[in-house]
């Protein structure tokens, strides 16, 4: 099983609920750490695929040329999670990252904002997604001016230093969509801190529904993204595959829901 980070929530779910079904299914998981470089994953697949593994299970599809090839040359079967491509032998188990930043993006602009920021740190693949999703949702309406990227781990002291840089670049931003909750939650802190009520001077939406967000002060707006469902039907799928199974959907979209709360 190989995730970019065990010290971020979102993974940590999933990994849970992949490892407990591969247990009950007589599996044992062997963990590998990425964090987040292509290369790591790469050397973690060439050590790990020498063992001869029953199967694997892998985060999105960014990966070497290479590590693609050795997948593809082990004949292991592979699962890939947190996105869908529905390419014929691919499996896959995941959601719409684009289409969950969209949604999030059309709800702010439902609800009469105009000057709509987009806020990401770590700029993985899927954070690039959601990214895509908000130009796309503001069409003729996007400014360029209102993207701040930040290739920095997400924390939440990243996300209270990146809302002080939004409203001190953009005046008249009227919402922040954060690509991540560690961000969102961040920024909320310290808007409390300076006094700035939100969402009535700006308004605050995050992303995956970590756990907290809806402790805030104003409760968080956010997209609740199901990883512990990703991780218990990934694992299904790759326990069916390493037993010759069928697989009735190879390319599986488990979808997202926006969660709606005082922030926005």
């Amino acid at each position: 099983v190989l995730i970019p980070l065990l010290s971020n929530a979102l993974f940590v779910d999933l990994l849970d609920a992949a490892q407990r079904t591969l247990l009950a299914a007589g599996y044992q998981s062997l963990i590998g750490v990425t964090h987040y470089h292509p290369e790591e994953e790469e050397a973690l697949l060439r050590t790990y695929l020498m063992n001869r593994p029953a199967g694997l299970l892998v985060t999105g599809f960014d990966r070497t040329d290479a590590a693609r090839a050795l997948i593809h040359g082990s004949g292991v079967p592979c699962v890939h999670v947190m996105e869908n491509r529905g390419e014929p032998g691919l499996y896959s188990v995941g959601f719409s990252q684009q289409a969950a930043g969209h949604a999030m993006t059309a709800e702010l602009m439902r609800r009469g904002y105009r000057r709509i920021a987009f806020a990401a740190a770590q700029l993985d693949p899927r954070t690039l997604q959601r990214a895509q999703g908000y130009r796309e949702a503001l069409g003729a309406a996007h400014d360029p001016t209102l993207e701040f990227m930040d290739a920095a781990p997400s924390s939440f002291a990243l996300g209270a230093a990146m809302f002080e840089r939004v409203l001190q670049a953009v005046p008249d931003v009227d919402a922040i969509f954060f690509n991540n909750d560690d961000l969102a939650q961040g920024a909320l802190l310290q808007a409390l801190r300076l006094g700035i009520r939100v969402p009535e001077r700006v308004a605050v939406a995050g992303f995956n529904d970590l756990t907290g967000g809806g402790q805030m002060l104003p409760p968080l707006s956010t997209v609740r993204t199901p990883r512990g469902e990703i991780g218990l039907e990934a694992a299904r799928m790759l326990v069916a595959l390493m037993r010759n199974e069928a697989v009735p959907e190879p390319c599986l979209d488990l979808g997202f829901e926006l969660v709606l709360r005082e922030s926005c």
